[in-house]
């Protein structure tokens, strides 16, 4: 089985549960806006925005650092200005989820299964524990050592992520079909911790239901939709990964992921314009006080 703790070990990932690191925060920033601007954010507008999450500006350096050290960033100068490129690899990785995050799929039985099978040899025994990692945060689950599964669709990212990983050289994957064993709903429920799973969902939704009652009771400003939502993409943006994508009909009745989704496209409806919004105007300048 599949834990959802054992999922976070990278750094495009925040932490299950807790604060959320600056270093989580500043990569939701550059996956939301930093694209449209090639990538580049300048140092100082990223510490101004940061400022609006509630993290000082020795703290935004800090993370930057470890970013850049982890090779997700790359220092770049605009003329006399200092800032940060995504490096190419973190912009590949934030593209692919783009699609899981905000357009997350939910499979159907009938299109069959993903397996992955890998074989190292003990002198590379620590590229195991990759494999297993990355099969881990792409959602996958465990039906036995060395075989993993997922629905069909995953086939895709999970070829990418190998490729990326450069470990595609250790997997074997197939389509499959299954044809027998224990009822497929039992079975689901041994290759995945659903009940982890579960929780994280109900963790979410128990933070960001009186969010949506707060903006149901009024509109907020730009800066408040902004703080909202950035904040908001950053907790949810591991969920889809964790999440699969399982068939709906072999979860648990009552499945707390689909209110869960319900309620991070409604509010993502809600604040994501408002929170471009002020984004815009303090990475051009143009709000009072930017610098």
């Amino acid at each position: 089985m599949t834990t959802v703790r054992s999922a976070q070990n990278d750094e495009l990932d925040p932490p299950a549960g807790g604060a959320v690191p600056p270093r989580a925060l500043i990569v939701t920033l550059y996956g939301l806006y930093s694209r449209e601007r090639g990538g580049w954010l300048s140092v100082a507008r990223l510490v101004r925005l940061l400022g609006d999450l509630g993290v000082d500006g020795p703290s935004v350096r800090s993370a930057v650092s470890r970013l850049k050290r982890r090779g997700l960033l790359v220092a770049e100068r605009s003329g006399d200005v200092a800032g940060y490129r995504l490096s190419d690899s973190a912009s590949e990785v934030l593209a692919e989820g783009d699609e899981r995050i905000f357009s997350h799929r939910r499979a159907r039985v009938e299109e069959g299964w993903l397996m992955v099978a890998f074989s190292v040899p003990e002198s590379e025994r620590e590229k195991r524990h990759q494999i297993r990692s990355l099969l881990t945060r792409l959602g996958l689950g465990t039906v036995a050592p060395g075989l993993w599964i997922s629905p069909a669709h995953l086939e895709t990212a999970v070829t990418a992520a190998l490729d990326r990983s450069e470990l595609r050289g250790y997997a074997e994957l197939f389509r499959s079909r299954r044809v027998g064993g224990s009822p497929l709903r039992d079975a689901v429920a041994s290759w995945w911790d659903l009940g982890a799973l579960q929780e994280q969902y109900a963790t979410f939704l128990a933070q960001y239901d009186p969010v949506r009652r707060r903006w149901d009771e009024g509109d907020g400003s730009p800066s408040q939709a902004f703080a909202d939502y950035v904040a908001m993409v950053t907790v949810w943006r591991r969920l889809p990964y964790l999440d699969p994508g399982l068939p709906l009909e072999l979860l648990p009745e009552d499945w707390v992921g689909v209110r869960a989704e319900e309620l991070f496209a409604d509010l993502r409806a809600r604040l994501a314009g408002p929170a471009r919004e002020h984004a815009v105007l303090v990475l051009d300048g143009a709000e009072p006080g930017a610098d």
